[in-house]
C-alpha cells in the first residue's frame, strides 16, 4: 500500500489543521480512510455505538491535495484504512500552521520505518539557496480489510425535525451558559423553524428559543410535523461546539425524536457528521 500527498496553498493546510483538531477533541483515536476521491476522519467506538456519539468527516481531496497518490490493497480495493490518535497529528499540524514565514509546502506520506507512520514533511523558506525541511512522524496501524466494513459511511438517520441552525459560535454561547446548571441538554424543533434549546432541573427550567429559522427541503420528507426533541449529554455536544474551527457555512440539526441528535456540518468541500444518541439517564 502507498500513499502520498502535496498541500501548498497556506489556506487549505491551516483548513485541514482545523479539522483535524476538532477530530481531536471529539476522541483520543480515529480511523483515516484514504480513496481515489476523499479523505475521510472516523470516529467509532466498538462496542458503544449507542451510547457514544459518531464522527463521519468527508473531505474532497482535489480541494486540499495538489499532488495525490494512493494505491490500496488491490485494484478493486483502492484504498487504506489508519488507525491513529488525532492528538498527535493535530500537534504536529498545529506546528505548520503557526510557522512564521508560511510554509511553502506540506506532503503528507504513508512510510514504513520501525513501524508504519504517516510522515509529514513541511517545507519551511530560507535566506539561503536550499530550503528547510522539518520532518514528523506520527504512528499508525494499518486497519484489515476484514475490519473495513466497520468503518462505512453512516446512513441518515430517519429524523422527526430538521432545521438550520443559527451560526455555532451563537449555539455555543448558549450551551456554555446551560452546562453549568446540568449535565444535559434538549434540543427540540419543527418544520416552522423554530429552536429550543433548554435544561431542566429540580430547581430551575431554563429555554432559549430561535424562530423563523429555515427548514431543510429532503427528498423523502421525514419530518413528521409538530415539535420532536432528544435530550443529549451536553459535555459531548460542548466538545463539538469548542473544537469546530471548519467555520461551516451550514450547519442542520436533524432530531430523531427520543433517540438521537444528528449534526450536518457543511463548508465548501468538507462535510462533518456529528452523531450524538439520546441520554439514558436525564
Amino acid at each position: 500500500m502507498k500513499f502520498r500527498g502535496k498541500m501548498v496553498d497556506i489556506t487549505c493546510i491551516k483548513q485541514f489543521s482545523n479539522i483535524v483538531s476538532t477530530v481531536a477533541r471529539l476522541s483520543k483515536i480515529c480511523v483515516l480512510r484514504i480513496t481515489k476521491e476523499h479523505v475521510y476522519f472516523i470516529i467509532h467506538e466498538s462496542g458503544a455505538v449507542e451510547s457514544s456519539p459518531g464522527l463521519w468527516a468527508e473531505l474532497d481531496q482535489g480541494h486540499f491535495f495538489n499532488e495525490f497518490h494512493v494505491e490500496g490493497v488491490s485494484q478493486e480495493d483502492n484504498q487504506i484504512f489508519l488507525e491513529l490518535e488525532p492528538d498527535k497529528l493535530s500537534k504536529t499540524l498545529n506546528s505548520f500552521k503557526t510557522a512564521q514565514p508560511a510554509p511553502r509546502s506540506l506532503k503528507v506520506k504513508l512510510t514504513r520505518k520501525h513501524s508504519p507512520c504517516l510522515t509529514l514533511e513541511v517545507e519551511l523558506p530560507s535566506l539561503s539557496v536550499h530550503a528547510r525541511t522539518v520532518v514528523h512522524d506520527v504512528p499508525v496501524t494499518l486497519i484489515p480489510r476484514r475490519q473495513w466494513h466497520v468503518y462505512q459511511e453512516p446512513e441518515m438517520p430517519q429524523f422527526d425535525s430538521s432545521v438550520y441552525l443559527p451560526p455555532l459560535r451563537q449555539i455555543k454561547h448558549v450551551v456554555d451558559r446551560m452546562k453549568t446548571l446540568s449535565q444535559h441538554i434538549t434540543f427540540s424543533a419543527n418544520r416552522r423553524g423554530t429552536l429550543i434549546i433548554s435544561v431542566s432541573t429540580d430547581v430551575v427550567d431554563v429555554s432559549t428559543h430561535f424562530k423563523n429559522l429555515s427548514v431543510p427541503v429532503w427528498g423523502d420528507d421525514n419530518d413528521t410535523g409538530g415539535t420532536h426533541s432528544a435530550t443529549v449529554d451536553i459535555k459531548k455536544l460542548g466538545l463539538l461546539l469548542q473544537g469546530s474551527q471548519i467555520n461551516p457555512t451550514k450547519v442542520i440539526c436533524n432530531i430523531v425524536a427520543n433517540r438521537m441528535v444528528h449534526m450536518f456540518l457543511l463548508h465548501d468541500d468538507v462535510t462533518l457528521q456529528y452523531f450524538l444518541p439520546a441520554a439514558t439517564n436525564t
